[in-house]
């Protein structure tokens, strides 16, 4: 949960408008549901990207953030609107 949540925030951060202004903001929210958690990152959103997915090489810096979460969520996805943008995912539990 930390490693996506951390990845997840950085994202926001780096990519999206929040990041961009002094003022920007980042909201967390975490919630249990039965036998699965959700997380879900709001920020300003971003008139320049959207969240997708891509397969880094080994020499990328970066670009693994949302891999990751593609990777072991159970669930993710994106929304948007002209408000921000919100990029969640949920992990069950596992035995």
């Amino acid at each position: 949960m930390l490693l996506l949540l951390s990845e997840v925030v950085t994202n926001a951060i780096a990519h999206s408008d929040s990041g961009r202004t002094p003022d920007g903001k980042v909201t967390v929210q975490i919630t249990r549901m039965d036998a699965t958690v959700q997380a879900e990152v709001t920020d300003a959103g971003s008139s320049t990207t959207t969240p997708a997915v891509r397969t880094p090489t080994l020499d990328d810096d970066g670009g693994r953030g949302l891999w990751l979460v593609d990777l072991l969520a159970d669930e993710w996805g994106s929304q948007h609107d002209e408000t921000g943008g919100t990029v969640w995912f949920r992990l069950g539990e596992h035995e």
